[in-house]
């Protein structure tokens, strides 16, 4: 071998080159995993219930075309996107630290940004496969009632849902780099988003007549928001549970652009912090 090839073949990948591996061989590694068909089932289960409850509507129950992509869309893919997030983001690199994989991986010249943005697109892919799954789910079901008159608001809907599957993965990744225990990192992604954020976004938030600008769900609104005529107007709107229970509750709608700000600060936040962290925390 000459020295220009022992030069070449020695010569240690690129940043662009070590993220196609990585991302390549993580996505092979989740369509090897039990977790990637176990939420394989669970989406499509959501997406035979919601059919059958709408087949099985009461016949007073009318249901219009915008009134069917809100309900059956709208109201559950912030769901499927949080567990797609939870299954794929929410040990991507805790499970380095906890399974010591990161031992063999860290020695060799790889550049740790490389190994984060490469387990972050494969996640992403793999989310984004299953926000297919169900889109299809959607467009089936409203294909077989209302033809193929899709409203152009369901598109805007579904790049909505594809940016806050983005943001969802960000702050996934960010706990996943905070924690080295796979299980807490994955607990408290579960309880931010489906406990926490909806608590104050849905109950504390509208009791104190405070706009939640700063809760991500909040700024996710508009993946429904969307699909609703008309638009639901931001604000303040204000309701009393009886003359009896004395409690008022003013509720907030984030408009299009404020939402889509709302989500990509999270993304941008969360996944700069989550890099640091991966980048300073050693393996010991």
């Amino acid at each position: 071998m000459t020295e220009p090839e022992f030069k070449q073949a020695n010569r240690v990948p690129s940043s662009m080159v070590q993220v196609g591996i990585i991302s390549k061989y993580t996505v092979l590694d989740y369509f090897r995993s039990r977790r990637f068909y176990v939420l394989f089932a669970i989406t499509v289960l959501i997406g035979v219930l919601l059919s059958v409850l709408v087949h099985f509507r009461p016949e007073t129950f009318t249901l219009s075309n915008f009134a069917f992509y809100s309900n059956y869309w709208g109201r559950a893919v912030p769901f499927v996107i949080v567990l797609s997030g939870i299954f794929f983001g929410g040990d991507a690199i805790s499970g380095e630290f906890q399974n010591k994989t990161g031992y063999f991986g860290i020695p060799n010249p790889i550049r740790r940004s490389s190994i984060y943005v490469g387990k972050w697109l494969a996640a992403f892919a793999a989310s984004t496969l299953m926000l297919g799954i169900f889109t299809v789910f959607t467009l089936s079901t409203g294909a077989y009632y209302f033809g193929l008159n899709v409203p152009f608001e369901f598109v805007e809907s579904i790049l909505f849902a594809w940016f806050y599957l983005a943001s969802v993965l960000g702050v996934a990744f960010f706990f996943s780099s905070l924690f080295k225990s796979s299980s807490i990192s994955i607990l408290v992604t579960v309880i931010l988003f489906l406990f926490v954020f909806d608590l104050v976004n849905g109950f504390v938030a509208p009791l104190v007549g405070v706009e939640p600008w700063f809760i991500i769900t909040y700024g996710a609104g508009i993946v429904g928001n969307v699909l609703t005529q008309p638009y639901p107007a931001h604000g303040p709107i204000t309701a009393t549970l009886g003359p009896r229970a004395g409690i008022t509750l003013t509720t907030f709608n984030a408009t299009i652009p404020e939402g889509l700000v709302i989500i990509a600060i999270y993304f941008i936040v969360t996944a700069a912090l989550g890099l640091a962290f991966f980048e300073r925390k050693e393996f010991t």
